[in-house]
């Protein structure tokens, strides 16, 4: 499956419940190479094994911690806590599947809702059931407009022949880079715009139509579905004991075989990257994170295993799954300056580091990737990021700080020669991060 960007590839091939990288989320794909509509997901799954007590609730929310399954849409939160949370706050409670996926470099999400949708719904439906809630939302981004259409027809099929208890509403949100994070999806469902608002309090507490409000990411969710199916000791049957089950990578850049995989927790780098072929080129660095990740040498990261664990000892994590190999012949600066101008333009523009902080960091940036500039342009670059973290209405200035700091220790090499000797010859050759080339009006759409 191709759209100019990602190669969907199935590891092995074969049929069953797991091969030499685990397919549990993708089976049905590695099974047929289609989608799964609603009669192959029921033969092959059956119907969701929903609670109907308050002790089977229970049972439910027990098994996904003894899973250890953990959030898959970057924070890596562990998802039982989340669901114990929200099972005991005041007020019926809501679920929010987030399948926005603003990443630009992630394609997870986006596959998973293609290939497996029933495992998402039947994950919302009983993550309901879990917490006790009454509905669920389903939130994507307009731009997939016929992913949409798709999922609400998968739900009215589902609705007539009472597949749920609760019911599942499809909406299309803004496709804004900061329209993914949790408290920006709860002020669009309560009427706003679709930017984050300020914390405390927190969606658990209250959220939408000011209720306790789990929001999980699909692939979360899609886990959830086949742990209530299969059991903690089946889910921990893959990865590590620390780092238990399966995850969903998108691997681009310098590779044989870009696309969205499916692994076991705790493989080192160099062998997540192999299940994409390994390098296509010699590299120079990764890209971890997305673009709000950090950039690691490529020598001092294939022999760490993908965790949070192992990759926090590099000040790293796995983040959504992202992985992107820069081939050595990359400026890292140049690519670097892109994605800044990028999340300048992505950012919501209610406080200052938004408004002014990023803006300035990203010209500086690309000073220094493209212009002439001086020992002045470095110092002045290296103050600006270290006043973005911690001082905005959002995490969004934090990330785009994250990526830089990170970007100027990489890239130090990088940043000696432009500054002595101007750009070097790959500042201007093909860019190798996806980033959206699409102008973003002087005011974009929220609501």
């Amino acid at each position: 499956m191709t759209d100019g960007h990602t190669t969907l590839l199935g590891v092995d091939g074969r049929d069953g419940m797991s091969g030499p990288y685990g397919s549990r989320l993708l089976h049905g794909w590695y099974a047929t190479g289609g989608a799964a509509d609603l009669d192959e997901h029921l033969g092959r799954y059956g119907s969701p094994p929903l609670p109907r007590s308050a002790n089977a609730a229970d049972l439910l929310v027990r098994a996904v911690e003894d899973a250890g399954l953990t959030g898959r849409g970057g924070a890596a939160f562990p998802t039982g806590r989340k669901l114990r949370t929200v099972a005991g706050g005041k007020g019926t409670a809501v679920v929010v599947a987030n399948g926005m996926e603003s990443e630009p470099a992630s394609r997870k999400d986006e596959t998973l809702l293609d290939l497996a949708p029933h495992l998402v719904l039947d994950g919302a439906a009983l993550a309901a059931a879990a917490v006790g809630a009454d509905v669920a939302h389903l939130c994507l981004p307009r731009t997939r407009q016929g992913q949409a259409d798709a999922l609400r027809e998968a739900v009215e099929e589902r609705q007539r022949l009472g597949v749920d208890l609760v019911a599942v509403l499809v909406h299309e949100l803004p496709h804004h880079y900061v329209s993914s994070e949790e408290t920006s999806l709860v002020r669009w469902l309560n009427g706003g715009d679709a930017r984050p608002l300020a914390t405390p309090p927190r969606p658990f507490e209250k959220g939408v139509g000011r209720r306790p409000t789990l929001i999980d990411n699909v692939e979360t969710l899609a886990h959830l579905a086949l742990i209530a199916r299969y059991g903690p000791g089946w889910f921990r049957s893959a990865g590590r004991p620390d780092a238990p089950g399966t995850t969903l990578v998108t691997l681009s850049g310098a590779l044989r075989t870009p696309g969205v995989y499916e692994v076991p927790m705790g493989l080192t780098l160099g062998e997540v990257l192999d299940v994409a072929g390994g390098a296509a080129e010699p590299l120079g660095t990764l890209l971890l994170g997305g673009f709000f990740g950090n950039w690691l040498p490529v020598g001092q990261a294939l022999h760490v295993p993908f965790t949070k664990q192992d990759l926090a000892s590099l000040g790293a994590g796995p983040g959504a799954g992202v992985i992107v190999a820069l081939p050595g012949r990359a400026c890292g600066l140049a690519e670097a300056a892109r994605v800044l101008g990028y999340l300048a333009a992505q950012s919501a523009r209610q406080c200052g580091p938004c408004r002014l902080g990023l803006p300035a960091v990203a010209e500086d940036f690309a000073d220094l990737a493209w212009g002439r500039p001086d020992t002045q342009v470095l110092r002045r670059l290296e103050g600006r990021v270290g006043l973005l973290a911690g001082r905005g209405a959002c995490r969004h200035p934090d990330g785009a700080s994250r990526f830089a700091a990170t970007a100027l220790r990489v890239f130090a090499d990088d940043v000696r020669h432009h500054l002595s000797l101007g750009p070097c010859a790959g500042a201007g050759q093909e860019p190798v991060l996806p980033v959206p080339e699409t102008p973003v009006p002087d005011e974009p759409e929220w609501r």
